[in-house]
C-alpha cells in the first residue's frame, strides 16, 4: 500500500527536511530513501519532489549546491540550513498534535456501533 497523494503532498515538506536532517542528498537519494525508511509506503514522483525542493530552497530552509560525478556529470545536492531544522522541529510539534487530536476524534465511537 501507498500513501494517498493528497497526504503525501500536504506532508512532502517535512518528509524532505527530515532525510535531510541525517546527511545531505540529491534528489533521487531522497526518494530512495523515503521509500526505504517507510518500506515503500511513501513513494514520492519527481513531479511532486523537485517543485517542493525548489519551494524549500527559495525560503532558504534547504540550500543546493551542484557536484562533479563519474563521467563529468553534474547533480544538485541538497542539505537542511539551521532555518531548515528549526522549521522541521515546528512540523515535528505541529504534526504529533495533529495526529493527537486525529486520534482522540477518531476513538470518540466505539467500534461497531455502526452509526
Amino acid at each position: 500500500m501507498t500513501a494517498p497523494t493528497e497526504l503525501v503532498k500536504g506532508n512532502a515538506s517535512a518528509l524532505i527536511l527530515s532525510c535531510l536532517a541525517t546527511e545531505p542528498m540529491h534528489g533521487y537519494r531522497i526518494v530512495k530513501e523515503l521509500e526505504q525508511v517507510s518500506e515503500g509506503y511513501f513513494a514520492m514522483r519527481e513531479g511532486t519532489l523537485y517543485p517542493h525542493l525548489h519551494h524549500l530552497e527559495n525560503d532558504g530552509l534547504i540550500e543546493g549546491c551542484w557536484e562533479t560525478v563519474t563521467g563529468g556529470r553534474e547533480r544538485k545536492m541538497y542539505r537542511i540550513t539551521e532555518s531548515g531544522t528549526a522549521e522541521l522541529a515546528r512540523k515535528k510539534r505541529e504534526w504529533e498534535t495533529f495526529q493527537a487530536n486525529v486520534d482522540r476524534v477518531l476513538h470518540l465511537q466505539p467500534e461497531g456501533s455502526g452509526a
